[in-house]
This record gives C-alpha cells, structure tokens and sequence, in this order.
C-alpha cells in the first residue's frame, strides 16, 4: 500500500493512542494519588495520635501498641517540634544529615508550606502543644511527577510520528513530481507515436492518398499544442467559457477512437440536447481523455465505452461507464489521491489531475458513482449549467 494510502488512518490512530494514553494514565495516576493520599493522611494523623497518647502515658501504662504504631511510618518524613519551633525528632528523613541545621531548617519549610501542621496536646494543665509537620511520601512525590513525565513521553512520540508523517508527505510530493514526468511522456506518447506511424504512411504511399495523410498529421500536431497548452494551464486560474459538452465530448472522443483498440466500442448518449457548461475545453478535454483511457486500460483494451450526457435547470452531468475491472467500493475516493494506481508501471496521477482540474478550476464535482467488480465502473461529473 502506497504512502498517501495510510498517512490519515496513520494520523488518526496516534491521535486517538495519545489521547486515550494522556486520558487514562491522568485519570488512573489522580485516582492513585488521591487514594494514597488519603491513606497517608490517615497514617499521620494516627502516628500523631500515638505520640501524644505516649507523651502523657503513665509510667506504668503499657505502651508497645504505641510504640507499634510510631514504627510503623516508615514512608512519611516528620518533623516534631515545641511551642517554639524548636526541633523535638525527627523521622524518615536523610539520617546523615539530620544533625545538618539548615538541612532540618529546609525541610522543616518544605513541610509547612505543603501541609498544616497536626497539633499535640502534652501538657493538659497548662495547654501546651507540640506541633507535627510532614511532607508526601517519596513514593506520593513520584506519582505526582509521573503523569508529566509520561505526557512529556506521550509529546515525544506525537512530535516523532508527525516528522515521520512530515517525511511521507515530503515523499508523496516527491511522487507527484514525478508522476508529472510520467504524465507528460504518457500525454505525448499517443501524437508522436500517431505521427511516427503517419509518416512512414506518407513515405510509402502515393500522392492521391498523401492529402488524407497530412490531414491526420495535423490532428496530432494540434494534439501536441493542445497538450502543451494543458500544461501551461495547471497552476494558474484557467479561463471559463460557455461551451457546448455535446460538441466538446464528440470531438474528443473522435480523435480517441482513432487512436486506440478497434475492440473498444465508444458510444455517446445525450439525453437531453443543448448541455452548456463554462468550462475551458483544453483541460476538460483532458478530464475526458484521462478517464477515457484509465477506462480503457481496466477494459484491457476490450470492452465498452458509454458516455451518457444530461442536465437539469442547474447542472449538467456526465457519466463514463466501462465494462472493465471495477473498483472495491472502499477505493471510492483513494482512486483520486497522488499516486493510487492499479497498473504495475503506473505512476497514479491522471485521476488526480483529473479531479484538481474539474473541482479547483471548474467548482464541479467528480466521484464514482457506482462500481461492480469484475463488471465495470461509473465515473460522474457534475458542473454547473450554462
């Protein structure tokens, strides 16, 4: 599968893998932080309950519950201290620096700016507290840090897939480019090869048919200056006329019929006479001759062409219907994009242009309007009527 083919579904897919990656992991990591959160705050004020309850025991009171319960934070860094901020103990912090004043005067502050202090009472008589601070534990910390990181992971990846999609895009164009090589050879093939042919005709036959000859010698001589005026045209704003499709399709499968299997049978039908349309006749004759010979190309060069013309008081629209392959119903609208192609040595522009020419320049619309595999195939036009 070409490059164009997967890029959106591509870009869809990391769009909605960050997003439900981004959505879940918040939500889980807030709902962890939270859980451990309220266990932790939950362990403290119990561990303050328990150093209070031991300051004011009794002598003989038993006390190894107490003590139970004070050893058993072993995650939450404290610090105890009296009425005057003085430093009573501490716990599970940096035991080779706890004799460190202004690492205890640091961490002190860290813990009274991230909590409010637990206040315990250990003198009834005359109300004199000591006061606990303390900080998230270091497992807590990491589970708030960790969402940023993996978002920051997550921006990672999303700005990787977009130079790797960057990278396709810059390949496709380089595609297109070189798909226009490829369609000019190709839209030169057909007039040089005809007048290759016509003038070893003109070499060998005599006078009395050499003026039919020079006749079909200069249908492809305005064939190459028609096709050099296409060109020309793609990339700027092409002027519209008012123009009779009946007319314009006739010649230009004409000079097709001439010039392609005699085992292909082209029939025009016109429902309805006087389909007028701006339209500017060297691109839309090129419209024509595209799908002509993509329609001939799926036919194998046997097969019927039909061409069926009709209008309302607004639009006129053309059908192309051949009898060729057929198209898989999800390649409706890929068959329009730089570089789809069935054919081995193909290079996929035609219906590109095809589709630039009859949407940009002429605001119609071109799409397939129905398809059956292995039976055929039916291109439709709309343009606005004149």
């Amino acid at each position: 599968m070409r490059a164009y083919e997967k890029k959106r579904t591509w870009k869809i897919v990391i769009l909605v893998g960050a997003t439900i990656i981004c959505g879940v992991s918040l939500l889980y990591t807030r709902h962890l932080v939270k859980s451990l959160a309220v266990q932790e705050d939950k362990k403290i004020k119990l561990w303050a309950n328990a150093t209070r309850k031991l300051i004011i025991s009794k002598p003989d009171e038993d006390i190894n519950f107490l003590l139970d319960i004070i050893k058993d934070n072993e995650t939450i860094p404290t610090i105890l201290v009296d009425e005057k901020g003085n430093i009573i103990t501490e716990r599970n912090l940096d035991t080779s620096r706890i004799h460190d004043k202004q690492y205890m005067d640091l961490q002190l502050k860290l813990m009274k700016a991230e909590h409010e202090p637990i206040k315990i009472l250990f003198d009834e008589v005359n109300g004199r507290y000591n006061y606990l601070y303390y900080k998230n534990s270091y497992i807590l910390t990491q589970l708030k840090t960790y969402p940023y990181i993996q978002l920051g992971l997550i921006a990672f990846f999303a700005v990787m897939s977009y130079l790797a999609l960057s990278s396709s895009r810059r390949a496709e164009q380089n595609q297109v480019w070189v798909g226009m090589s490829k369609e000019t050879a190709h839209q030169l093939g057909t007039p040089i090869s005809s007048l290759r042919e016509w003038h070893n005709l003109l070499r060998d036959s005599d006078k009395e048919h050499q003026e039919d000859i020079l006749k079909e010698v200069d249908y492809d001589i305005k064939r190459l200056e028609l096709i050099t005026e296409r060109f020309s045209k793609i990339g700027s704003e092409p002027v519209l006329k008012a123009e009779n499709l009946d007319l314009v399709i006739d010649k230009s499968i004409s000079y097709l019929r001439n010039r392609v299997s005699s085992k292909v049978d082209f029939s025009i039908i016109i429902n309805k006479v006087g389909n007028w349309a701006l339209i500017n006749v060297p691109l839309f004759d090129w419209v024509i001759e595209n799908i002509c010979k993509n329609a001939i190309d799926a036919m194998d060069g046997t097969g019927k062409l039909t061409i069926t013309i009709n209008h309302d008081p607004d639009h006129v629209y053309i059908d192309i219907t051949d009898t060729g392959k057929g198209i898989a119903r999800s390649k409706f609208k890929t068959v329009f994009k730089p570089g789809f192609t069935t054919k081995k040595r193909g290079w996929g522009l035609g219906l590109s242009l095809v589709r630039r020419i009859i949407v940009q320049y002429h605001k119609g619309q071109i799409y397939v309007r129905h398809s059956d595999i292995g039976k055929g195939t039916t291109f439709r036009i709309v343009l606005k009527a004149e």
